[in-house]
């Protein structure tokens, strides 16, 4: 039996539902930045991103329909409004469309991690290469407009050392050391996206119909704003530099691009991948305070996540992925 003709398990029926509703809202933010983007260049690369998409989203909908599966609905022309006023600058467009790339290199890996069919794991091969392609233009782009924010210089030792005290850890009472390499990965990125995540937050709290999606909008707002300050207070303890904000990135529009549905669902995507991140700067935290700063984002991502599920279920806008068959009820039908 060719691997290409067994069905699809639990896990790639998952991947493939997660791919297609997380695109789908990609695309609709994409298609709007590009119907405003007044720079050329800019303007290019998303016209790649949603060319790409189109072709990876009839990949998925073959995938699904094959096996039976009914095709999300995902985000479609009614979360979308064309004739919406800018709310955001070219250069925020494309800081987002380099930091929704690295999102979706996380995404496509982890896709293939769980995929065995050969057809599967080809497809998500694709997919990276696009996103690692896209990756590398955006930064490109960045560069070339010297708009892209590099992390802090180290210096080089003269030698490799090994660690020869327990006050290697502390970071609270001054006996410590200053933050290593290794912790630098996630706490300069992690700032970049909470940066982007209070920018959006700002955006579409300006525009949104609801006050109950407002509120909840400038609550993930205030979070995301303590997040930059705690590992920005960590940074500057130790003379680093930190990313600039995007704030002034967002115009004073109050006309929505895109449903509350959009928005909500897109900030609750932001956060739920945040824990990804924080889980993944904690576990490689060896300063205490640094340890604490991301336990506490977790815990209050956490709370911003079962508020955005309540909101969600409340308004019927969160789809059910594919469920396990219930046993139970299959044999009370017996009954």
């Amino acid at each position: 039996m060719k691997n290409d003709n067994l069905k699809l398990t639990s896990s790639e029926i998952g991947t493939l539902w997660g791919e297609y509703v997380n695109g789908t809202m990609t695309d609709i933010v994409n298609r709007y930045m590009f119907s405003i983007i007044e720079d050329e260049s800019i303007k290019n690369l998303f016209l790649i991103a949603l060319e790409t998409f189109e072709k990876q989203k009839k990949q998925i909908v073959s995938f699904l329909e094959k096996d039976g599966f009914p095709v999300p609905i995902g985000f479609t022309e009614s979360d979308f409004n064309k004739s919406a006023e800018r709310l955001f600058s070219d250069t925020f467009c494309l800081n987002y469309l380099h930091l929704m790339t690295v999102h979706g290199l996380l995404g496509h890996t982890t896709s293939l991690s769980v995929s065995v069919r050969k057809d599967l794991r080809e497809f998500y091969n694709s997919c990276d290469n696009d996103a690692k392609n896209m990756y590398d233009l955006t930064i490109e782009l960045l560069l070339e407009k010297g708009k892209f924010q590099r992390d802090p210089y180290f210096y080089p030792d003269e030698s490799p050392e090994f660690i020869s005290t327990k006050d290697f850890s502390d970071g609270f009472f001054g006996k410590g050391r200053v933050l290593s390499a290794t912790e630098m990965i996630s706490s300069s990125l992690n700032i970049k996206k909470s940066i982007m995540a209070k920018a959006l937050s700002i955006g579409f709290s300006q525009v949104t119909e609801s006050k109950e999606v407002r509120e909840f909008l400038e609550h993930s707002e205030k979070t995301a704003d303590e997040n930059i300050q705690a590992l920005t207070k960590i940074m500057h303890k130790d003379n680093l530099p930190v990313p600039m904000s995007w704030e002034s990135e967002v115009t004073t529009s109050k006309d929505s691009p895109f449903s509350d549905k959009l928005m909500l669902y897109h900030i609750g995507f932001l956060t739920q991948t945040a824990q990804i991140y924080h889980g993944t700067g904690l576990a490689s935290a060896m300063r205490t305070d640094l340890g604490v700063a991301y336990e506490k984002a977790i815990l209050k991502s956490l709370v911003i996540t079962k508020n955005w599920f309540d909101i969600m279920v409340k308004n019927k806008w969160l789809e059910q992925p594919p469920l396990a068959p219930n046993r139970k009820e299959i044999a009370k039908e017996k009954q």
